[in-house]
Order: C-alpha cells, then structure tokens, then sequence
C-alpha cells in the first residue's frame, strides 16, 4: 500500500461462497474463482544480477511503451522473496481533500484468510519487483481476458507496483506468485529453494511479459500525498514458469475475478471486501488478509474520480489488492485495488475502475489476443 496496500474443486468455492458472500445490498464479499534500462545497455550485469547496479535515474524508462521485463531464472528464490519490503509511504497531512469526502471510518482489523488460499481466496496472489532500494511487494489478482476466456494470462494491481510515477519509471524484474505461502505458514524461513514450489510458490513463479498503468499515474504519480491514486491502477500480461505445462494463469489456478468498470459509488455500496498480503509492521508479508466494510468517499481533488475508502488496518505490502462487491447474478468482481492509506493504519482507499481503467485492460488483452 503507498500511504501512499491446485485448482480447487468447485464444491470448495461453493463453501467459500455460501460463508464469505454478499455484497451491494448485504455484508461481506468473498473473491471469487473458487523501469529499467535494457540488456545490452551499460546496465547489463545489473538486469543480470536483478538489481540495479550502474542505475542512472536518467535512463530510467518511464514511457508505457518502454517497459522491459527479461527473464532472470533463479533470481526469485524464497530467501530473496523473504527479503522483499515494501517501498510504501504513508499519507498523512499532506493528502488533498479538495472534493465531497465522507468521514474517515473506523478501522476493521484485518482478519487473516484460511488456508489453503488456493482453496479460499485462488484469484489472490503476491507481487515481487526490484526497485533501486530493493526488492519490494505488492498484491495482485487474477483476472479474466476477454479474448481468451477460461484462459487468462492477466493479473490486476496498483500503478505504482509497477511504476514509479512522475519521478521515476518502470520496476524491475516484476513477478506474480499466486497462493503464495499457500499453507499460511507463521514461519518459512525453513524452506528452501528445493522446497519452493511446494512451499511459497505451490503454482510457480510467473513473470510478467508486458505492464500498463494509467498515463494519469505515470505524469502525476507520487509517493505520498495522493497525487495519482485516482488512477493508481495496472494490468499485467503473465507466462507461465520455465519448464512449466501450464496453458494459463486462469486454468492453473482455477479461476480469475471478472472486472467491473462504473460500479456503483460508495454511498450505494453496502459492503467491499479487500485482500493482500500486508507486509509492514505488525504484519510481516508471508499472509494473507482481508477486511470487509462499507465504503465511502474519499475525494483528493475536485476535478478527478473519488476513491472508495474502507476502515482496514492492513499495511504496505497490500497495495494493488483487490477490492471486491456482488454483481447482479452473485458473483464477486472486482471493482478497485488498495492504493493509499495512512501511517495510523486506521483506513485504505482505491480507485474507481472508470474509462481509463477500461482502456488499460482492454488494451492489453488486445495485444496479447
């Protein structure tokens, strides 16, 4: 969060859903389903290395059409997944409020979510990436692809997950692992690289080929303040791991959340429910969590979209979860994702997918399609 947060069988998600449902006219939502130089710069040896070593910010891509992504095998091990912090900064006094805000809601302390989380919450996943302090998290989620249905290679998540913003440009070596910590184990600093797949990464790990954020968070993107959140949104296109016969994302983790565009506004929703995998103190990045509540408006500027806001005490590391409501037929879709929260970890607030999210996700199902 910049404070700025096996396929399963379908009886499971049955169970998820008859415990975990409701949404625009009840109470809790479950999810559904159940940069950087080039190689071949003087930066070489840093994109080999998975670092940034020689990093010149002058160089630093920031264009949507320079994103780089090139494949480092072995570079994601569990130690070095351990080792990812979260970059996020909270808002504080700073934050505008310029437009029609609601009162700031009381927190929800953030529940943690059952494992396995590929049975629970399958659509959830981690995000890893190389920024020039480090390696950093975010959360994602897996989401349909409307030219290849049942077959999704795309995963939502926050802008700044993937770029900088006004001052910066594309992160590095950007993975997502879906289920990640899939157990919820309290301790995995026991497993080791030949435990990886069946211990953090049950699904393996799956790099991101192609990245697009709003062109609104690439020129005003920043990491405190709130400048950008109104369109602090991304879409990945993912492939699958080396070596691997997996055909998609959608099918190796048995589902993807549907993406709704215009969905109602706060004062009209009755519950949301949010998850990711906080990664700030008191929380530590290795589980996942949820919150459910009522949203309401949180407005940075009056000329741009307000976001939802929700009390949760999730942290960084969050950001780029999913938000969740209940379509009209029942079934979970996702409606934003956890851009900014406060320093008191009393709130998170996200983006309302309008035009400019739509076009960003049509656009890179498009060209992959």
């Amino acid at each position: 969060m910049r404070s700025r947060l096996r396929p399963r069988p379908v009886r499971a998600l049955a169970c998820v859903l008859a415990l975990l449902t409701i949404c625009v006219t009840g109470c809790a939502v479950s999810v559904p389903g159940a940069g950087a130089g080039a190689p071949g710069t003087g930066e070489a040896r840093g994109w080999r290395e998975g670092g940034w070593r020689d990093w010149d910010s002058s160089r630093w891509l920031r264009e949507a059409a320079d994103f780089v992504n090139p494949v480092i095998e072995g570079l994601w091990k569990p130690e070095r997944m351990r080792q990812g912090a979260s970059q996020d900064q909270p808002v504080t006094g700073d934050i505008g409020d310029q437009g029609v805000s609601d009162p700031e809601p009381a927190p929800y302390f953030a529940e943690p979510v059952a494992a396995p989380y590929s049975g629970n919450a399958p659509t959830v996943g981690k995000l890893f990436f190389d920024t020039p302090d480090g390696p950093s998290v975010c959360s994602a989620t897996v989401v349909t692809d409307p030219a290849r249905p049942g077959a999704s290679n795309l995963v939502w998540t926050a802008g700044h997950c993937v770029h900088a913003g006004a001052r910066g440009g594309w992160l590095r070596n950007i993975v997502f692992v879906p289920s990640y910590n899939d157990q919820a184990l309290a301790n995995t600093s026991f497993l080791g690289e030949g435990e990886d797949k069946d211990g953090l990464a049950p699904f393996g790990i799956w790099w991101a080929d192609w990245a697009q954020t709003s062109p609104q968070w690439i020129a005003q993107g920043a990491a405190t303040g709130g400048k950008g959140a109104p369109f602090d949104f991304a879409v990945l296109h993912v492939k699958p791991p080396s070596g691997s016969d997996a055909t998609s994302l959608e099918e190796t983790v048995g589902g993807a959340a549907g993406v709704r565009f215009n969905a109602p506004s706060a004062n009209k929703v009755s519950s949301m429910g949010i998850w990711g995998y906080p990664a700030e103190s008191p929380f530590d990045g290795e589980r996942m969590f949820t919150c459910q509540g009522r949203p309401g408006r949180l407005s940075i500027t009056s000329d741009e979209p307000s976001l939802y806001r929700i009390g949760c005490t999730m942290t960084g590391g969050a950001s780029g979860g999913g938000w969740f409501v209940q379509d009209a037929n029942g079934v979970p879709v996702l409606v934003s994702n956890t851009s900014i929260g406060p320093s008191a970890q009393t709130w998170l607030a996200g983006p309302h997918f309008g035009a400019a999210a739509k076009t960003i996700y049509e656009s890179v199902s498009d060209k992959f399609a």
